[in-house]
């Protein structure tokens, strides 16, 4: 008996449907293999930690401060790094630098610090170490009753313990005849007159008072005394700095160029304590972006929208004339509610070096 013929002229034979699955087969082996390899790839990003060192040239910088070197911290946000920082280590190595700034959200989402304790124990002991709080981080000064009669809340008190400087007045070093100044930004701008009535009108309702007072009042009171001792240092300081002192603004949020002019209108061309007089700001709060898409730069930034100008994100602007540097940080902000993780955004910490010289 003959074979049947195939009445249907195109229907393909046994060879080619066995093509096509070996095609679609290979096909989705390399999506896989390229998936895996996004992913790997990210990983090791991520968790490689990257020291940025860059000489940063400052006009008429003190000569006595030539070669300053400032390790500048940010956004940890209690993330771990290999076993005690380890990823953090490795990347210092046997750097030097004369002292550390932390521009905020160093803390864990849920107020674990840590991770933070673990990366100071990295740092000699006798370095400086200065802190501004993020808007994570929450208030440093605990204004209810607690373990102890200190104004602190208990992180604060235990970075203390660990060597750090809270920075809620200005701080100097001094290096031969050069001085240098490390400056909350909220201090060029703070009232201090209407500060004090507000507060002294708080302490003398309190005092009537003073035989009923709760814990939590007496909490209070003590908060009081503290802001209006630093009241008066912060006088006597803003007419100890002088012009030819090096400011450096310490700013969680990164500053624009129309704040900062306005600034300038606060104080007049003789006040020196002042952002007209400011050298470099320090800043942090974007996260690099927290994703980043290779050879474009940010993907999306809460506050500045869709592919912002890297720019705007980390790295080393100058508005209004003045150098500020936005550390791309070491953790994963929990704002970027879509965005978790970082994504080819490595993990940064940064050597700036002070110079008079032109680089």
């Amino acid at each position: 008996m003959s074979r049947r013929k195939n009445k249907y002229i195109f229907a393909p034979d046994k060879r080619y449907r066995e093509y096509g699955h070996r095609v679609r087969n290979t096909v989705l082996v390399v999506l896989a293999l390229v998936v895996v390899l996004f992913f790997v790839a990210n990983f090791i990003i991520s968790h490689q930690v990257k020291l940025v060192s860059m000489k940063l040239t400052v006009l008429n910088l003190p000569e006595d401060l030539e070669g300053y070197s400032i390790l500048h911290l940010s956004d940890l946000h209690g993330a771990e790094l290999g076993q005690q920082q380890a990823a953090i280590a490795a990347a210092l190595g046997q750097t030097r630098y004369s002292c550390v700034v932390m521009t905020g959200d160093m803390l864990g989402e849920d107020g674990d610090l840590d991770p933070l304790l673990d990366l100071l124990a990295l740092m000699p002991g006798d370095t400086p170490k200065y802190y501004i709080p993020g808007d994570t981080d929450g208030d440093w000064l605990d204004t209810f009753a607690h373990g102890s009669l200190s104004v602190f809340t208990d992180w604060a008190v235990r970075l203390q313990e660990a060597g750090v400087i809270l920075l809620d007045r200005p701080m100097s070093e001094t290096r031969g005849k050069g001085t240098i100044w490390f400056v909350p930004e909220s201090l060029y701008t703070l009232n201090l007159d209407s500060m004090e009535q507000v507060y002294t009108s708080q302490m003398k309702d309190l005092d009537l008072r003073a035989t009923s007072l709760d814990a939590d009042g007496a909490a209070w009171r003590r908060v009081l005394e503290y802001e209006l001792q630093r009241i008066q240092e912060l006088r006597e300081i803003r007419e100890e700095v002088q012009a030819q002192d090096m400011q450096v603004v310490l700013s969680h949020v990164p500053l624009t160029e129309d704040y900062i002019q306005e600034t300038f209108s606060v104080s007049g061309k003789e006040d020196y304590f002042s952002m007209r007089y400011a050298g470099l700001i320090l800043a942090g709060h974007y996260n690099g972006g927290q994703w980043r898409i290779p050879f474009l730069g940010p993907l999306y930034v809460p506050e500045l929208g869709w592919l912002p100008k890297a720019s705007e994100v980390s790295g080393l602007s100058y508005p209004a004339g003045i150098p500020q540097y936005v550390s791309p940080g070491l953790g994963s902000d929990p704002h970027y509610t879509y965005q978790p993780g970082r994504l080819f955004n490595p993990p940064t910490i940064t050597l700036i070096t002070l110079t008079r010289r032109a680089v």
